[in-house]
């Protein structure tokens, strides 16, 4: 048995098991060689300097980060707790590795300072119904800090904002008067068009006293279908060639049931 050969062989596969390396697809690989930056490698198979390179990974797929809730108080004073979702990528692996010490924690404090100065600056009004636009602005600041780092933010999207229990019970009361306000607009409204049918209609009746008349005998009518009613009717004028004559007197509807 050739020991000196075994050990040779031993120490050959010991080196190509350090020196081959491979990435995934969504991996890439930056390099250091005797601490200076020689580049990024992957994905694939590749091979590296054993003791002289080092390898360090970075993961380029999407991830999220979720941003711890925050005590945020609006422009109109009013004091809420909010928690957001920020969505982000490694664009530039040696970026994230060399231009920042650790890129998640730096991405979640950043995300959690703009959170608190991009709401700070609306009302709470306009929190609650500009959700989308808030996210975009928080995305856009966020995106164009870490863009040097070698990141890009995605998306950022808030999750919940919680408002303290005397506020909801205020914006509660706020919504049902609105509710009342618009249910009394509609109501005056209602009464204002009917009151405009009910001046042309007297108009068109000054004008054709004999429509009068037939609503009138119309109306006697429709009283008469109760059946327990004795109506009063008095009119002046006559009927003649066309023209209904006037009705005076007692007119009894009763009719047996």
């Amino acid at each position: 048995m050739n020991i000196p050969l075994l050990v040779g062989t031993l120490v050959v596969i010991v080196i190509l098991a350090l020196a081959v390396k491979i990435v995934r697809q969504y991996e890439r690989a930056v390099i250091f060689r005797l601490g200076k930056l020689l580049g990024e490698k992957g994905p694939g198979i590749f091979v590296i300097i054993p003791l002289i390179d080092r390898l360090v990974k970075m993961d380029l797929r999407i991830k999220e980060l979720d941003v711890p809730s925050q005590t945020v108080v609006s422009k109109d004073n009013v004091s809420f707790d909010v928690d957001a979702v920020v969505y982000y990528k490694v664009t530039d692996a040696c970026k994230a590795v060399v231009e920042v010490e650790d890129y998640e924690a730096a991405t979640s404090l950043l995300a959690q300072t703009t959170l608190r100065d991009v709401l700070g600056q609306n009302e709470l009004d306009t929190i609650l119904s500009a959700r989308d636009e808030l996210n975009k602005k928080v995305q856009e600041i966020l995106d164009t800090t870490t863009n040097p780092w070698g990141m890009q933010v995605v998306m950022v999207t808030m999750r919940d904002v919680a408002l303290p229990e005397n506020m909801l019970r205020a914006i509660a009361r706020q919504a049902e008067a609105e509710r009342e306000k618009r249910a009394r607009i509609i109501l005056a409204e209602g009464e204002f068009q009917a009151s405009q049918r009910m001046s042309e209609a007297a108009a068109l009746y000054e004008k054709t006293p004999v429509a009068l008349k037939l609503r009138e005998f119309q109306t006697l009518t429709e009283i008469a279908k109760e059946k327990n009613l004795i109506v009063v009717s008095t009119g002046a004028g006559a009927v003649a060639s066309g023209e209904i004559g006037a009705t005076a007197g007692l007119t009894k509807a009763f009719t047996e049931k």
